[in-house]
């Protein structure tokens, strides 16, 4: 096109008709060459956008990595990352279970705002949902591995309406079985087997997704969501449990002497599992390397919750102690953040995640997002949006019910002080800067009395600007018509 307008405006010798034909030609020619290179700036502006790999495991707890100074895991991988990458020291899990946190994540919204409080309930069709928006902006977009905000059976065949944004699907709502795990391939309803491992296959699967786009002229989204490292804990690959030994894994000071032998035992097969994903970590990483990809990809690495593994003398999550709210939280993305390792230490919460996302990809954050955009602050280090993260169980129910001492709460997790509330009044109060491993309950204490007071305020603050009523759990099961079973959880097929 450009020759032919170079030959059509050249200057010749012309008659007056032929001059007046030539320019008009020419302005012709030019109108179509603009607006050939409108539509091709247009075209190519979602290529240049970065792509996401976002890598979600279940279960692990943010304590629990090689980088973060656990002395038993090895997970060479993650730490590699974590030198390349920014990391959110008290990234926390706001409502730490599955579906709620899934929910938040996918929306934006605190669990109160989209519903989904508790397992295996809906999340609305109708939400605005992250995968929506990057699908909206012209992103080719994936789920690989585990929903769980379907709700209608663990099992069952996901329908296209209810994927959220998501096109390339191969998914099941919820399983725990890693050795016998089942899968739905896009629109076609058959029930299929990963082999082997299933976070090995999805993680090859991943790579063959990622392999797919090195020269294609669209960004991709892709969720990798793992099933481990939650229980059960001794299922992973034999070569994978037998670097550890039992007797031989150090404990946290806060898991008490009578179940010592059992943590052992359950963190054995747990870090054996955090073990075989950080190999696949280390595999798609490899894959971006190869492809060209890893400059222009935003990757991330997070779970959904923690878990208690003996600490406290509790297990698995929903509780408020540190060791099920705090989350790891690793962001990559080269192009923008360079590949030098930075710490940052304001907690972020999980409806921050969707338009934090959306800013680094530059993209339009919807006007029904209740979390904060940390973007700025990822690339200053400096005046994150806000210093504290709400945390909660709207509900107990499921491996924290009231027979088993589940409680309603409401609390804050400063980057120094927790602070929680139950129905009855001050809960929990820890100084995590003096006690890291929150062994001395402050609630009431004398000295500790102005920091309650002003903790105690800013939860009271929150709540009223979150309008959570703080209600007990029967009145928002009411309010969203919502079965439970005698010990307050929703059913399900498994």
């Amino acid at each position: 096109m450009i020759e032919r307008l170079n030959t059509v405006g050249r200057t010749t010798s012309r008659t007056p008709t032929q001059a007046g034909l030539a320019i008009y030609l020419s302005a012709d020619w030019f109108v179509v060459f603009l607006a050939f290179i409108a539509c091709s700036a247009r075209a190519a502006e979602p290529a240049h956008r970065p792509n996401v790999l976002y890598l979600v495991a279940d279960q692990w707890r943010a304590a629990a990595t090689g980088y973060a100074g656990d002395p038993n895991v090895k997970t060479p991988h993650l730490d590699n990352l974590a030198a390349q990458s920014v990391n959110f020291t008290r990234a926390v899990s706001g409502c730490p279970v599955c579906s709620p946190h899934r929910a938040s994540l996918m929306t934006g919204q605190f669990p109160l705002t989209n519903g989904v409080f508790m397992n295996d309930v809906h999340l609305r069709d109708d939400a605005t949902c992250l995968a929506e928006v990057f699908l909206a902006a012209g992103y080719d977009t994936g789920l690989i591995g585990k929903w769980h905000l379907d709700g209608r059976g663990r099992s069952n065949y996901i329908p296209p309406e209810s994927r959220q944004g998501f096109d390339y699907w191969k998914v099941l709502e919820c399983t725990h079985d890693y050795n016998h795990s089942f899968y739905y391939a896009g629109n076609d309803p058959t029930k299929l087997t990963w082999p082997g491992y299933d976070a090995i296959a999805q993680t090859q699967d991943a790579i063959q997704y990622i392999k797919g786009h090195t020269h294609g002229d669209k960004p991709f989204l892709l969720f990798v969501s793992w099933g481990p490292p939650h229980n059960p804990y001794q299922t992973a690959p034999q070569n994978y449990r037998a670097i550890y030994e039992p007797d031989k894994i150090e404990l946290r000071p806060n898991v008490p002497e009578k179940l010592h032998k059992k943590a052992q035992q359950d963190l054995a097969g747990y870090y054996a599992h955090c073990t075989a994903l950080d190999d696949c970590v280390g595999e798609l990483l490899k894959t971006l390397d190869d492809t060209g990809l890893a400059g222009n990809t935003i990757v991330v690495f997070s779970s959904d919750h923690g878990a208690m593994l003996g600490s406290q003398g509790q297990d698995r999550k929903q509780r408020p102690w540190d060791e099920s709210i705090r989350v790891p939280l690793l962001v990559r993305y080269p192009r923008d953040l360079g590949n030098t390792g930075r710490r940052l230490d304001a907690p972020i919460n999980t409806p921050d995640l969707m338009p934090t996302l959306l800013a680094l990809a530059d993209l339009k954050c919807p006007d029904t997002v209740e979390g904060l955009d940390y973007s700025n602050y990822i690339r200053t280090g400096k005046n994150p949006p806000k210093d504290f993260a709400l945390i909660s169980c709207p509900a107990p129910f499921g491996e924290w019910s009231r027979s088993n001492g589940g409680r309603e709460f409401r609390g804050v997790r400063t980057e120094r002080f927790t602070y929680v509330r139950d129905l009855n009044g001050p809960w929990l109060l820890y100084d995590n800067q003096t006690d890291p491993f929150q062994q001395h309950n402050q609630v009431k204490a004398p000295d500790a009395a102005d920091d309650q007071k002003k903790l105690d305020l800013l939860l009271k603050r929150t709540l009223h600007d979150h309008h959570d009523e703080f209600l007990p759990a029967d009145k928002y099961i009411a309010r969203w018509g919502y079965k439970v079973d005698a010990n307050g959880t929703v059913p399900y097929t498994p």
